[in-house]
C-alpha cells in the first residue's frame, strides 16, 4: 500500500481519488481514524477530513461516527466494495506495467518427467540467477495440462500441435533411435535388418496406436513395420531403462537415452535403416501483446540454451 502524505490530504479530491479511496479503506479496515492515521502516516484529522470530503462530495453518510467505535452504513459497505475494486485493479495495472521493465512473478512451467529431468530443470538453476524476481513453480508430468485453460504460463511439448490460439515456438528436435543393451542382443542375437525385430521383444509407448509400428527407410523407400513387446510406458525413460536391464529392444528419443548409450548400456541398432525422423520441441504459451515479460524472458531463455 502507498503512503500518503498529509499533503496530499488536503489535495481537491477529484485530484486524486484513488488515495481518497486507500484512506476510506484504510478506516474501513482499521475501525478508527487514529488507526488509519498511524498506518498511512496521516494525522486523525486529515484522515477524517478525506471521508467528510468523499461524503461530501456523495451526498451521502458512509460512516456513523460514535465517541468509541465506527461502521459503516448501506451506502458505506457498497461504496466500500467499489473501493477495494478499484484499487486492487490499479494494483493489477501497475504490476503489469512493472513486468515489462523487471520481470516478476510466479511462473507455472509444464514439461515432461524425463525431458523435465534431463534438459529442463538442469537449465533452471541459471535462469533464477538471471531473474530473481521470478518465482518458478514446475510441474512435472506426462499429462497434458491447459494452458489455455491456465493451468501452465508455459508447457513444453513433442510432436505435431492442436489447432489453438496459443502461441508455439520450437525449441529443437527429437531424433529417435532404436537401443538395446549389449548383454540383451548377447542372449537373443542383433538384428541386422528391420524384418529381425520380429523375433524380439520390442517396449513400446502406451499412448500410440494399437497396432504400433516403427518407421524404417531402405534403399530410399520409407516402410512401417508393425513390431510386438510384452511391456509399454507412458515415457522415453522408462522405456530406455526397461531395455538397459535387458528386458528387450525399444525406440525412444534420443535425449532421454543419451547417458546409457555414452556409458554403453546401451547401444543403437539398425541405425543403416533410421528415416532420420525427429519429433519438434515447442514451447506453447498465450502469447500477444499483454503476454507478461517472465514468460517472455523464460521462452527467449530456453530457446537459447535448447537450440
Amino acid at each position: 500500500m502507498r503512503k500518503i502524505f498529509e499533503s496530499d490530504a488536503k489535495a481537491p479530491l477529484g485530484a486524486d481519488r484513488a488515495r481518497a479511496l486507500e484512506v476510506f479503506s484504510t478506516v474501513a479496515a482499521e475501525g478508527s481514524f487514529s488507526a488509519a492515521g498511524r498506518l498511512l502516516g496521516l494525522t486523525p484529522s486529515a484522515v477524517s477530513r478525506t471521508v467528510d470530503r468523499i461524503e461530501a462530495r456523495l451526498g451521502v453518510r458512509l460512516l456513523l461516527r460514535t465517541t468509541r467505535a465506527l461502521s459503516l452504513t448501506a451506502e458505506g459497505q457498497a461504496y466500500l466494495g467499489a473501493a477495494r475494486r478499484i484499487l486492487a485493479d490499479l494494483d493489477d495495472a501497475e504490476q503489469a506495467i512493472a513486468d515489462r521493465g523487471t520481470p516478476r512473478g510466479r511462473l507455472r512451467i509444464s514439461v515432461s518427467h524425463a525431458h523435465g529431468r534431463l534438459t529442463v530443470v538442469p537449465l533452471l538453476g541459471e535462469f533464477a540467477r538471471r531473474y530473481p524476481h521470478i518465482l518458478v513453480d514446475i510441474g512435472v508430468t506426462d499429462q497434458l495440462v491447459d494452458v489455455a485453460a491456465g493451468a501452465a504460463d508455459v508447457a513444453i511439448r513433442f510432436g505435431p500441435l492442436a489447432d489453438s490460439a496459443l502461441t508455439a515456438r520450437k525449441l529443437g528436435e527429437n531424433r529417435r533411435v532404436i537401443v538395446a543393451a549389449p548383454a540383451y542382443l548377447a542372449r537373443h542375437g542383433t538384428p541386422q535388418v528391420p524384418e529381425d525385430l520380429h523375433g524380439h521383444n520390442c517396449l513400446n509407448f502406451n499412448f500410440r496406436r494399437a497396432e504400433p509400428v516403427w518407421p524404417f527407410r531402405r534403399e530410399g523407400r520409407d516402410y512401417a513395420l508393425s513390431v510386438r513387446g510384452t511391456l509399454e510406458a507412458n515415457n522415453g525413460e522408462t522405456l530406455g531403462q526397461l531395455a538397459a536391464d535387458g528386458v528387450g529392444i525399444t525406440r525412444v528419443g534420443r535425449f532421454s537415452v543419451v547417458d546409457e548409450i555414452a556409458s554403453g548400456r546401451l547401444v543403437p541398432i539398425l541405425e543403416d535403416f533410421n528415416p532420420g525422423d525427429v519429433e519438434l520441441i515447442h514451447a506453447v504459451f498465450a502469447g500477444g501483446a499483454n503476454m507478461p515479460a517472465r514468460v517472455r524472458v523464460f521462452v527467449d531463455y530456453l530457446s537459447e540454451r535448447m537450440r
